[in-house]
């Protein structure tokens, strides 16, 4: 799986603004060329692409403190300074960003069904209050029914999700004993084309990630759910904690694929 250049910077620093801000003939130029990568990918021999559709990035507000001195990235919203009010999109309501979103998918999907490379969309990181948003925008895919929308909205094999398991607990009040049935709705789907496998701690709009083991989600129940439903992707770390002295967070990540390898192991030995 490659990305797709529709990442998770905010639209300032976006590689290929128009395609959220509407703004044409730009747009059919950009989803042109999102084409056409597709069709490279095929000819490559590469199975899927994975990309953000996000016009504010990934928010968060002042680390706090935790386990082993490490700090935990942290959002809250009543924390939030959204300045300036807008971005450079301007204001963005929840019908306008679906009419975007949906004109990219007319166009893609059937691309990539053609030329069998599925595409994998991140959840918004993170939602935000319907009604409300953040600096004018909704954030559409920034909630569980949004995202059962969003797959809806092309019912393909090809049209999924990059599933962040991290990012969706954070759309939940109680993520320890919600999360587990949205992957089986997901997963029931087949549109779950592959797993950040993160932790927190907190719930919607309150939120801190932490090591993969300290959160409030039990992974290994986690991972058993997501073998009920048949996923056979991959589980990946995604963001980490940051330790001092710990260059590019490479312990951190060491750590997460070595705890992912031994709730690999407890999983294999349970069958």
């Amino acid at each position: 799986m490659l990305p797709l250049p529709l990442s998770s910077h905010p639209i300032a620093r976006a590689e290929n603004p128009a395609i959220l801000t509407g703004k044409s003939p730009e747009r059919e130029r950009q989803i042109d060329d999102i084409c056409t990568m597709i069709r490279n990918t095929a000819r490559a021999g590469i199975p899927a692409l994975k990309y953000n559709l996000t016009l504010i990035g990934v928010v968060r507000t002042e680390p706090s403190a935790g386990r082993g001195g490490a700090r935990y990235s942290t959002f809250s919203y009543a924390k939030a300074r959204q300045e300036p009010p807008l971005t450079e999109a301007g204001p963005v309501p929840a019908d306008v960003y679906w009419e975007r979103i949906t004109y990219f998918l007319d166009r893609v999907v059937p691309v990539a069904e053609e030329h069998k490379v599925r595409l994998a969309c991140h959840p918004q990181d993170p939602g935000m209050p319907p009604g409300k948003g953040y600096r004018g925008v909704e954030t559409v895919l920034g909630s569980v029914e949004g995202l059962k929308r969003f797959v809806a909205i092309r019912e393909s094999a090809y049209h999924g999700l990059n599933f962040c398991q991290g990012t969706v607990a954070a759309m939940l009040q109680d993520p320890g004993r919600e999360i587990f049935d949205v992957i089986r709705y997901f997963g029931s789907r087949r549109t779950l084309f592959n797993v950040h496998f993160r932790n927190i701690q907190g719930r919607f709009l309150d939120f801190r990630e932490t090591f993969i083991d300290d959160g409030d989600v039990d992974m290994l129940e986690a991972l058993r759910v997501y073998q009920e439903v048949g996923y056979d992707g991959m589980l990946m770390p995604d963001h980490v904690p940051q330790v001092a002295g710990d260059e590019r967070g490479r312990q951190a990540f060491a750590y997460t694929f070595g705890y992912i390898k031994a709730l690999l192991r407890v999983l294999e030995a349970s069958a």
